[in-house]
């Protein structure tokens, strides 16, 4: 059984890194010469330099990652696609339509410019290192609206597609490339809307009203609650789980604003943002050791009173699960549990991504998944103003990836409201990883509880000790290791 080191999984690995990291020198360079670290690293204002360069880099960013010059996206018509444990086939403009509220609804956070100085440096932007971060706030985003909203919410606002064509498309053939597609149809379903940058702030082209969800309720009360939860994200020292707060929490493990953080340590990170915020006291985050999920922990964190002056005993739980799913690559074998897993309506998603960026997987269709993608720089919302402009915080253009360029080293991200859903949880996820053709699932619930629970509280294990992952065989165990993002291979 082999390690995977620290610096494998960030260099070596490629993926592992899930950046597109800019060295030291130049993400500690705050633009006054070749001042020492310290100075460069001080809580200065940052300077008219600093901010030009701050804008080149943003527009350099949208330019590299597609945003600027957007291909479009192929759908297939005879194919079901899976978002979020819900099938779609697009064989219906209703059913087209029902994706589209489904998809725009989920909140989508991006690389930001312009917010308050992150304290100890002279960023005021996170393009460039702050990808798993976003990708980490949109999963635990997604488990917030299912412990808040309804069921059936869809955002009411929600604007029609963009950059997407829905066709017909034949499964790969030896002597076709994957993807060719063999329209049946006399044209393709493209959306009625121009095509535009998808943070439409300003321009005239974006003040057209948008389309009105037919499903999708526009009580006050719950449009209220959605705002709510898309300020606890926002680029403000006082949001709860805004990039400011979850840098200073990377501080405790010796992570500081723009260094690279993995999906292991953001998964750690959001733990101990939700254990500290005072919005809600229903709800905990665990996080899994050791490639396995001990019910007996769960079940400790969740029984615990709410309140003293409540006595009910049972506090709704988001699981975090880090693995790792191959070496250098994805080992196929584990495509079709992947898949099974997003099918499940209790996946929350996946922090993870392709190699030197993340992204945040919700789905897929075929041989492709499905993401909403971080690296998109927009201009800072100021969500201590009332009724700021949700319109950035959503996204109408999706994006497909094949399986076989996503990186091994992820999180995967589940939800259980009751403790009769968590019950149901761990049957259906065993389930689905029993799909793997391996002989060693990808994880496992076991009875009973893990050795290190309990040793920051209700926590679930240490963000700061040992990672204490490895292969599921449980044959031999590495004594060396002393990063959470140490992986060893399944």
């Amino acid at each position: 059984m082999n390690s995977v080191s620290p610096s494998a999984v960030q260099y070596i690995v490629g993926g592992g890194a899930h950046e597109d990291r800019p060295s030291a020198q130049s993400r500690r360079h705050n633009g006054h010469g070749s001042a020492p670290d310290g100075l460069q690293e001080g809580s200065g204002e940052p300077d008219e330099v600093d901010r030009l360069k701050a804008k080149f880099m943003s527009a350099w960013n949208n330019v590299k990652y597609g945003w600027t010059i957007k291909s479009k996206t192929t759908f297939n018509k005879t194919s079901p696609l899976i978002l979020l444990g819900q099938s779609y086939l697009f064989n219906s403009e209703d059913e087209v339509d029902r994706f589209r509220q489904a998809f725009v609804s989920c909140v989508w956070l991006t690389y930001r410019r312009e917010f308050p100085q992150l304290e100890g440096s002279s960023l005021t932007t996170d393009c460039g290192w702050g990808c798993m971060l976003r990708s980490g706030q949109m999963l635990l985003a997604q488990g917030l609206l299912q412990h808040l909203m309804p069921p059936d919410w869809r955002w009411a606002d929600c604007h029609p597609l963009t950059d997407v064509d829905f066709e017909v498309l034949k499964p790969r053939s030896p002597s076709r490339p994957a993807g060719m597609s063999l329209p049946s149809f006399s044209s393709s379903w493209t959306s009625p809307i121009s095509q535009r940058d998808p943070s439409s702030g300003s321009s005239e082209d974006h003040r057209r009203t948008p389309a009105r969800c037919p499903a999708a309720s526009h009580e006050p009360q719950l449009e209220a609650l959605h705002q709510k939860v898309v300020s606890w994200f926002g680029d403000h020292p006082s949001a709860p789980f805004g990039v400011h707060q979850l840098v200073e929490l990377g501080k405790e493990s010796g992570k500081r604003a723009g260094d690279w953080y993995g999906p292991s340590v953001v998964a750690h990170m959001l733990r101990k943002a939700v254990a500290r915020t005072t919005e809600f006291h229903n709800l905990a985050v665990y996080v899994a050791q050791d490639c396995t999920v001990y019910k007996g922990d769960v079940m400790k964190l969740c029984e615990s009173p709410l309140t003293q002056e409540l006595s009910e005993s049972w506090k709704s739980v988001i699981i975090l699960v880090p693995v790792r799913l191959g070496g250098e690559s994805l080992n196929p074998s584990y495509i079709e549990c992947v898949k099974n897993i997003l099918k499940l309506k209790c996946c929350i998603g996946i922090i993870g991504g392709k190699p030197k960026h993340s992204l945040f997987f919700i789905g897929f269709q075929d041989e492709q998944l499905l993401y909403l993608d971080p690296h998109y720089c927009q201009p800072v919302v100021d969500v201590t103003q009332g009724n700021f402009s949700l319109e950035s915080f959503h996204c109408n253009s999706p994006r497909k990836m094949n399986f076989s360029r996503m990186d091994p080293s992820c999180t995967i991200g589940f939800y259980a409201q009751t403790k009769r859903d968590f019950e149901s949880l761990c049957s259906a996820v065993s389930e689905a990883l029993s799909s793997s053709k391996e002989k060693y699932p990808i994880f496992t619930f076991v009875e009973g509880r893990g050795q290190n629970y309990g040793l920051e509280g209700q926590s679930g294990g240490s963000m700061d000790g040992p990672a204490n992952i490895f292969s599921c065989n449980r044959m031999s165990r590495n004594n060396k290791r002393g990063s959470t993002d140490e992986f060893v291979l399944l």
